[in-house]
């Protein structure tokens, strides 16, 4: 693993920004933690790889807040251009 972000599903919806970082400081230092409001996951940015890949191995499937967290490599962000391009210029007929 080269990235040391990782992505964070299955959040208790009252976790805080804190608490996550809490959690994943047991593993190694975090530079960050960004929880997207009531869709409950979010991402954590490790110092380095090697504790990202360490705090992954550690927590995923286990229990958080009443919950079994997911944690995986986050994945780098898709430009939904042309998506977005093709649902706004799609008429009634089914054609463009």
């Amino acid at each position: 693993m080269t990235n040391a972000k990782l992505y964070v599903g299955n959040l208790n919806y009252q976790a805080t920004e804190e608490q996550v970082k809490d959690l994943f400081a047991n593993y190694g230092d975090v530079n960050e933690v960004n929880i997207i409001d009531g869709k409950g996951f979010g991402f954590v940015q490790m110092a380095n790889a090697e504790d990202a890949e360490k705090a992954k191995n550690e927590l995923n499937s286990t229990e958080f807040m009443g919950r079994t967290i997911r944690v995986d490599n986050a994945k780098p962000k898709r430009n939904n251009r042309n998506n977005n391009f093709r649902r706004n210029n799609f008429n009634r007929e089914g054609s463009y």
